[in-house]
């Protein structure tokens, strides 16, 4: 059997650090597209543009509800290659973007979350979130949350801030980043100085430790798990 292939629609507006995270988590044949320059797959909407084991889709500066041309055609790409049964996973900016698609709803937060952070599952039978603990750390830095998950969907896990996980079928959105090394989690983090202070900043880059980073690295799992359920979907349909 082939590699499984996924297209990356790679949204951080300087995406040299969500590149390099995600190629090494993700043990498949990536096909990047930058997603905040208005590159979607294959020309999109042509048929080819869905040819492709999965989808994931990344963090982003921006918000799904900002005016910018290059957001609607993401939520309708996502939107059809759902509809066409692709896999789809979408991690922070894209845990919103998949809500937003698929008829959920988003919006700002009165409070902003950013550093290493407990979150709660609330089911213990999501295969995605298999081997991930009851109670994990994850490093977390969002401004916005999703407060209404997409119709027919299920909350995998949430913290006081809200919905940090959900599945909708073949869908799956996470809003925490299982993906951010020590070196991604410091630089996020010192670019939020002007909106969120020196002190609080500060605070946050002193937890940016090699044992807190371990701690977060139980979630990394999920990506194997997203490629193993997709392998599996290559055999039942081979």
């Amino acid at each position: 059997m082939t590699r499984t292939r996924l297209a990356l629609l790679n949204a951080a507006h300087d995406g040299a650090s969500t590149r390099r995270n995600f190629r090494r988590e993700l043990d498949a044949d990536l096909v990047e597209y930058d997603a905040a320059g208005g590159e979607l797959p294959g020309g999109y909407p042509d048929g080819a543009a869905f040819d492709f084991d999965g989808v994931v889709v990344t963090g982003s500066r921006s918000s799904v509800y900002w005016d910018e041309p290059w957001i609607p055609p993401l939520l309708e790409y996502v939107r059809e290659a759902y509809d066409r049964g692709l896999s789809i996973l979408g991690v922070c900016y894209g845990h919103q973007v998949i809500a937003e698609a698929l008829g959920g709803r988003v919006a700002g937060m009165d409070d902003f979350e950013i550093g290493y952070n407990e979150i709660r599952r609330c089911v213990d039978d999501d295969p995605v979130l298999a081997g991930v603990g009851r109670r994990f750390t994850a490093f977390t830095t969002h401004g916005d949350v999703v407060v209404d998950p997409p119709p027919g969907s299920r909350v995998l896990a949430e913290n006081e801030y809200g919905i940090h996980a959900f599945r909708k079928e073949h869908a799956w959105g996470v809003q925490f980043h299982p993906e951010y090394d020590i070196d991604t989690a410091r630089e996020v983090t010192e670019g939020k100085r002007d909106r969120l202070g020196d002190e609080t900043v500060d605070a946050v880059l002193a937890e940016i430790t090699p044992e807190n980073h371990a701690a977060a690295c139980e979630v990394k799992q999920l990506f194997d798990n997203f490629l193993a359920s997709l392998e599996e979907s290559r055999r039942v349909t081979a």
